[in-house]
């Protein structure tokens, strides 16, 4: 603002400087600190770009979400039934093997003596039958004519009745000696995954030792236990009638396509303390993405909506009064309408009211708009190049 000189004019003269000074200093347009409007001087405000999807009515999956754990169908302890050094072992540790696989050698030789033995002591047994049936016919023979007395025939026929019994234990002691010996190669009970190798060759197995040789899980299929709130217990019985109940599960944190399987098992009564209900399912898990031990995240269908309110996910905003969306009308204006969410299937919402099914929501381009605001539209690709 120019300094005021002073000088000698008159009173008159001063306050028509101070009127110019003044009126020079209000020109330019707005008072400081006032924007122009947007759109520039004296114009509308300009459309704020945006992208819209319709409201689409269609048939929607009602799911649970909960966090389940994998179990393997079958977990076996594999043990020695017999002691003596182990041999060898003919598998590698962490490696799949399968059912009859053998997989360690217990040394055979002792077990291999006792089979000798167990055939001589039968050899011989059989042989003394030969003879003492051969006593037991002549006596009886003799008994007819009466050469002999009926005591001395009983004596003979009871001597072979008792070498028929000895024959039976032998025999019995010769199959328990091969099977002893046969238990010296401990082969795989079921297919699966072994875990880390518990003994070394060389050392002494002990027949049921408490500590196992390795573990076999069994990983195709697999069960996967998760439990629901048990106010769900009506729907799942209903949907159980109806058909086996579709599971997906998918590796905790993981982004990949989930794995499909079937609830085969509803617990008969209720957990008290968490008022859940746990459930199993069985999954095929033939490429083995779920592994025993692991969490994963279980999606239980229950039913399906056939006529539900759907708008991509992206046209839900939050709000201090709850959750809304832009709706374009046919002015291309939006207006903000309150919605509720039911569930949320991917990149799709459901709605529970708010919205009709053809009208268009607002789904790129909320931070600029607000009720009543002019829109235009633009693609949904220039949306995505957008900084």
């Amino acid at each position: 603002m120019p300094r005021l000189v002073h000088s000698r004019s008159t009173p008159a003269a001063a306050l028509a400087l101070v009127a110019a000074l003044l009126l020079g200093g209000c020109s330019g347009g707005s008072a400081a600190g006032t924007p122009p409007p947007a759109g520039g001087r004296g114009g509308a405000a300009a459309p704020v770009a945006i992208v819209a999807a319709p409201v689409v009515a269609k048939s929607m999956p009602v799911r649970v979400r909960s966090v389940g754990n994998v179990e393997a169908s079958s977990t076996v302890e594999v043990r020695a039934q017999v002691t003596g050094e182990l041999q060898s072992v003919t598998f590698e540790e962490g490696r799949d093997v399968t059912a009859g696989q053998l997989l360690f050698t217990i040394d055979p030789r002792t077990f291999e003596a006792s089979v000798k033995q167990a055939e001589a002591t039968l050899a011989r047994s059989k042989a003394q039958s030969v003879n003492l049936e051969a006593q037991r016919t002549r006596a009886e023979n003799l008994a007819k004519s009466g050469l002999v007395s009926r005591a001395e025939l009983d004596t003979a026929t009871s001597a072979m009745a008792a070498m028929t019994a000895t024959i039976a234990a032998d025999s019995a002691a010769l199959d328990n000696a091969r099977l002893q010996l046969q238990r010296t190669r401990i082969e795989a009970p079921v297919s699966g995954r072994t875990g880390a190798l518990l003994v070394n060759r060389g050392a002494i197995i002990r027949a049921n030792d408490t500590t196992p040789l390795v573990v076999i899980n069994q990983m195709s299929p697999v069960f996967v236990s998760f439990a629901v709130p048990a106010r769900l217990l009506p729907q799942l019985r209903e949907a159980s009638l109806k058909g086996a109940l579709e599971t997906e599960a998918v590796p905790a944190g993981s982004a990949d396509r989930p794995s499909t399987g079937r609830v085969t098992f509803i617990d008969n009564a209720v957990d008290r303390a968490t008022d859940t209900i746990r459930l199993k399912a069985t999954f095929a898990n033939d490429t083995r993405r779920l592994w025993p031990g692991a969490f994963v995240d279980v999606s239980l269908r229950l039913s399906v909506e056939t006529h539900a309110l759907v708008v991509p996910s992206a046209a839900v905003q939050p709000s201090q009064q709850g959750t809304f969306v832009y709706v374009v009308k046919a002015d291309q204006t939006v207006e903000s309408r309150p919605v509720k969410v039911l569930r949320t299937e991917g990149p799709e919402t459901v709605l529970d009211g708010g919205v009709q099914a053809g009208e268009l929501v607002v789904t790129d381009g909320h931070l600029r708009l607000t009720p009543g605001a002019r829109v235009t539209m633009k693609r949904a690709d220039e949306a995505e190049k957008r900084p």
